[in-house]
């Protein structure tokens, strides 16, 4: 599977600390749901971390966070900012969920928020995220989906692509996401769209027993 290329991000990531969060409500109660899932005692992974700010604000919640993403500069200024909260227990470094070696079965929850989409196939990453999760373990996802209501965009994009404009982005509908969720094997227990043209928030939990 060929790997998002980290240029395009590397580039941005100084502007992309600085840009508020566009629906802080909607951010906010993604939060909180995500939390209703958060123990303790968690190994979290999150894919697609940016600048850190969600893996910061989860880590009093769990024991432990390795997060990720394919920009050095992203993970650079995420460093910085464990460093100025005093956050201990999240580790960030550079790399992708295609490229990371864990073993199968060995994390409580995956975070996959903003990612999908720009996922060169995000079937192969879904299919990896499960057999990462523990049985009972859930994958929490954040996903812009396109072809609900922007399908002009599979055309455009590509262009913007090429002048270096935006990155890698896939067009697929809600309904196209659930389908691969559950077709890898989760089972979808939370979903949610603050509203059209807004990012689909999902819930997807691993068969098995967990841990009450």
């Amino acid at each position: 599977m060929k790997e998002p290329s980290p240029k395009f991000w590397d580039r941005i990531a100084e502007r992309y600390a600085r840009r508020p969060v566009a629906d802080e409500a909607a951010y906010q109660q993604k939060l909180a749901v995500t939390r209703e899932y958060l123990r303790p005692d968690m190994q979290v992974l999150e894919f697609g971390c940016g600048t850190g700010s969600t893996a910061i604000a989860h880590a009093p919640y769990v024991q432990h966070i390795r997060a990720i993403d394919v920009s050095s500069k992203m993970i650079e200024i995420a460093q910085g900012k464990a460093a100025a909260a005093q956050v201990s227990n999240v580790s960030f470094e550079q790399a992708t969920i295609e490229s990371l070696l864990l073993p199968d079965d060995s994390v409580d929850a995956v975070l996959g928020l903003s990612i999908l989409h720009l996922l060169e196939n995000r079937d192969t990453a879904i299919a990896k995220v499960f057999r990462l999760l523990k049985p009972g373990g859930v994958f929490v996802a954040s996903t812009a989906c396109l072809g609900d209501g922007m399908k002009w965009f599979r055309f455009v994009g590509p262009v913007g692509r090429a002048l270096g404009l935006i990155p890698l982005v896939r067009v697929f509908t809600r309904q196209e996401l659930e389908a691969s969720l559950t077709a890898a094997g989760f089972t979808i227990e939370h979903a949610w769209c603050p509203g059209k043209g807004k990012a689909v928030f999902h819930v997807a939990k691993k068969p098995g027993a967990g841990v009450a």
